[in-house]
């Protein structure tokens, strides 16, 4: 019984501090928007991607995601920066689709690294595929 004990504790431990640092992205308010090129599983695709790269802000909290538009996210200059990226970033197939969202989020309380202390933040992401594809996260911040 004390083994068994003891190794719950532990467990529980090793969990509490797995999750010490890392960004939090449970209480994320989302803004779908409304599209006509989007589904939601589509919009809810993207922002897997964006909660996996916000989960590296050590410290950080997600508030919210807003899909910027179809407008912006159908612009021929928009989908020819996401190729440029591309590029730079060695994908080999062209994309044919990009989305974005706006997000707001708050710095560690004590700030580090290149964080202001307890700041709220707004960043754009975008993101781009090709037809059907995955998302890939082609670049994010101001």
């Amino acid at each position: 019984m004390k083994k068994m004990i003891t190794t719950i504790l532990c467990l529980m431990l090793t969990l509490l501090f797995v999750g010490c640092g890392k960004a939090d992205t449970s209480e994320v308010e989302i803004d779908y928007g409304t599209s006509s090129l989007y589904s939601k599983e589509d919009m809810d695709a993207a922002i897997k991607v964006i909660r996996k790269q916000f989960r590296s802000f050590e410290g950080c909290e997600l508030h919210s995601l807003s899909y910027i538009s179809d407008e912006t996210c159908s612009d021929p200059d928009t989908l020819a920066w996401m190729n440029d990226l591309r590029t730079e970033k060695d994908e080999k197939e062209p994309f044919t689709q990009c989305i974005a969202f706006d997000s707001s989020f708050r710095s560690p309380e004590n700030g580090g690294g290149a964080w202001e202390a307890n700041e709220e933040y707004t960043w754009s992401w975008w993101l781009a595929r090709s037809e059907g594809g995955k998302w890939k996260l082609m670049t994010w911040g101001y």
